[in-house]
């Protein structure tokens, strides 16, 4: 078995983080997959049935959604659409109306896109091929990694926002990753996969579980964390971030909630929607013609000539 207590490097490596011996990067696999083979949820998109569809209509939805909003809808998408062709025969508005109140509608039109081009060029089945998978609309790097590990079993650095923070804490001793995703991040993420496909592609589920579960943005619950005495941001005193403030979204008021008031309209009504029904969701005129110019200039409401307006045909 695995020395658990062999530590890593010790903090301030941001500018090395591609430095992790492979020594390091083993002793952080086992604690972590054992830790996952306990506790992992048991989530409907983890189970063999889910298939490759499943797994990517999840990594679509759990896009800056937590899992209890996910789930009913998540349901709700695969009894409708078991396969991407299913989906790919109705119209973009029917995704955008079952996306429901998830956020980020304009996912529901990635993944209707999505769907059409696996049945096209892939005769409805989800490819395995990474760069295939890659190459469909709406379909990111980190989401072509994800779906190519979790449904796939293949070896590939899955760097999500719970994988990040796990990583920069364990293993470059800092409290929270950069903003955006950097070359360093990916470099870390590559040393710090196990060599073997299977191995690599639990590691990938667990070390984002433990993100989302025990390493968690606020309130990290290190009494649970499998690899504790290994954390190389616990080890130097949890010193506090440096960067610029986190700030948490704010919603209410905002355009954003302006344009969810606006589809929930659209979503309920089978017919056309008219500007007067509309105009009645929101008091402040000028906020609410930019918030509606924005959801037709982003394909997720058509105007028609009789100035109503519909969800995409």
């Amino acid at each position: 078995m695995t020395d658990t207590t062999t530590a890593p490097a010790p903090a301030g490596r941001a500018e090395r983080a591609g430095d992790v011996s492979s020594s390091d990067a083993a002793s952080l696999h086992s604690p972590v997959i054992a830790w996952f083979d306990e506790h992992a949820r048991d989530l409907p998109w983890r189970r063999p049935e889910a298939g490759a569809w499943g797994v990517m209509v999840s990594e679509f939805m759990l896009q800056q959604t937590p899992v209890n909003r996910v789930l009913p809808v998540y349901e709700q998408w695969l009894k409708r659409w078991p396969r991407p062709a299913d989906l790919a025969a109705e119209p973009a508005g029917e995704a955008v109306r079952a996306w429901g109140r998830l956020g980020y509608p304009r996912r529901a039109l990635r993944l209707h896109g999505a769907a059409q081009a696996i049945t096209e060029r892939h005769g409805g089945d989800v490819p395995k091929d990474h760069a295939q998978l890659l190459a469909l609309p709406g379909i990111g790097e980190y989401t072509a990694a994800a779906v190519a590990s979790f449904a796939y079993g293949q070896r590939h650095a899955v760097l999500d926002t719970n994988v990040r923070r796990v990583f920069a804490r364990a293993s470059t001793g800092i409290q929270y990753p950069p903003t955006a995703t950097t070359a360093a991040e990916r470099k870390l993420a590559r040393s710090l996969l196990p060599d073997d496909d299977e191995t690599a592609a639990k590691w990938a589920a667990a070390s984002m579980e433990l993100g989302a579960l025990v390493c968690t943005a606020r309130n990290e619950d290190c009494g649970r964390c499998p690899i504790a005495a290994q954390c190389s941001w616990r080890l130097a005193g949890k010193p506090a971030h440096q960067g610029a403030a986190r700030r948490g979204q704010t919603y209410a008021g905002t355009d954003r909630q302006v344009r969810g008031k606006l589809l929930a309209v659209l979503r309920a009504s089978e017919a056309p929607v008219s500007q007067a029904a509309l105009d009645a969701v929101w008091h402040e005129p000028v906020q609410r013609a930019r918030a509606l110019d924005g959801l037709v200039a982003d394909g997720l409401v058509e105007p028609l000539h009789d100035g109503s307006y519909r969800l995409p045909g």
